[in-house]
């Protein structure tokens, strides 16, 4: 078993990165986050979920170990498979994925290629309990996560889609009047935003 690889990153093709290791280029699947934060020729390791199945042997990367775990946990839901699971870790960071495990909202997961209604709901009946929240310092993101305060409503998305990372996204529409017309929303926090 590979726990896991460190190395240099020597390309990116897809939603794959090539790490070489000892003269071993091992080509990784990681989230789209991991992907965005590695570059090309730096040095990195990633935790390694080791994935053979007949004539098939994949392997999955993750910087943090907490999201490796979530992985794992993904996958011991019915019905997910590895790719799956990575399609709903893309959906947004690990620590909202979770939160949105946590507070049942299906809409969210289902957004994640492939999953269905009744897939997100198969997904957060079994790990509801399971995700570990309170091992999470979410004051350290800077953000206050509630059921009703996810970094997915369409003014903040439309914030990251522009270039804006998650927490001014997320800071700068939180105290905007959700009634206003999405337009104005997205102006408002235009004026008040930092990239």
């Amino acid at each position: 078993m590979i726990a896991t690889i460190t190395g240099k990153v020597t390309e990116k093709i897809d939603d794959l990165i090539i790490i070489e290791a000892f003269g071993v280029g091992y080509g990784i699947y990681v989230t789209f986050e991991d992907f965005g934060s590695s570059k090309i020729d730096s040095q990195i390791r990633v935790y390694i979920y080791d994935h053979i199945k007949e004539n098939l042997h994949d392997l999955f990367g993750f910087k943090k170990l907490e999201t490796k775990k979530l992985f794992e946990q993904l996958l011991s839901v019915n019905g997910v498979g590895p790719k799956m699971a990575l399609s709903v870790l893309n959906i947004d960071g690990a620590l909202d994925v979770r939160a949105a495990i946590a507070n049942g909202d299906t809409s969210m997961i289902s957004r994640a290629n492939g999953v269905g209604k009744r897939l997100a709901e198969r997904i957060v009946v079994d790990l509801k309990d399971k995700v570990g929240l309170g091992s999470i310092d979410i004051s350290d993101t800077g953000i206050f996560r509630s059921e009703n305060s996810y970094i997915n409503d369409e003014a903040t998305q439309a914030l990251i889609s522009l270039g804006y990372s998650q927490n001014d996204a997320f800071n700068a529409v939180k105290d905007i009047d959700k009634n206003l017309p999405l337009s104005d929303q997205i102006k408002i926090a235009l004026r008040g935003v930092k990239k």
